[in-house]
């Protein structure tokens, strides 16, 4: 199956932290630009952040800029956001995706492998 698997979420206090992992399987993972989005009831699916195939370049979102973290195990397969701070607004289900082709870090339509999101939510 050709879809990345997420896991990690949950619930956790204001100025807490998570870490969310998103394992591949079913394509070239060392290849692929993996993305974090967001997206909550009602709203469009919103960028998160997004690491190229080495991790040595990663674009972040304003809103998660300086919070939150990006970064991959291409021997594992998996890639991981580290979250710091979190805040009621971060509330959301989180999706992995995976792409090759070239364009934005922040267009959805890069991306051609979706997982089927985790669920974090930042209350007290």
């Amino acid at each position: 199956q050709e879809q990345p698997v997420e896991s990690g979420g949950g619930l956790v206090q204001p100025g807490g932290s998570l870490r969310l992992f998103c394992v591949a399987s079913g394509f070239t993972f060392s290849t692929s630009t993996m993305a974090w989005f967001r997206q909550t009831p009602g709203k469009e699916r919103e960028f998160v952040a997004a690491s190229s195939w080495s991790g040595t370049s990663t674009t972040y979102s304003d809103s998660v800029k300086g919070r939150f973290i990006i970064s991959r195990n291409n021997s594992k397969n998996t890639a991981y956001l580290q979250m710091f701070l979190l805040k009621p607004e971060d509330t959301a289900v989180y999706y992995c995706a995976a792409g090759v082709r070239d364009g934005s870090d922040t267009d959805s339509d890069r991306y051609d492998y979706w997982g089927q999101g985790t669920q974090v939510t930042v209350s007290s």
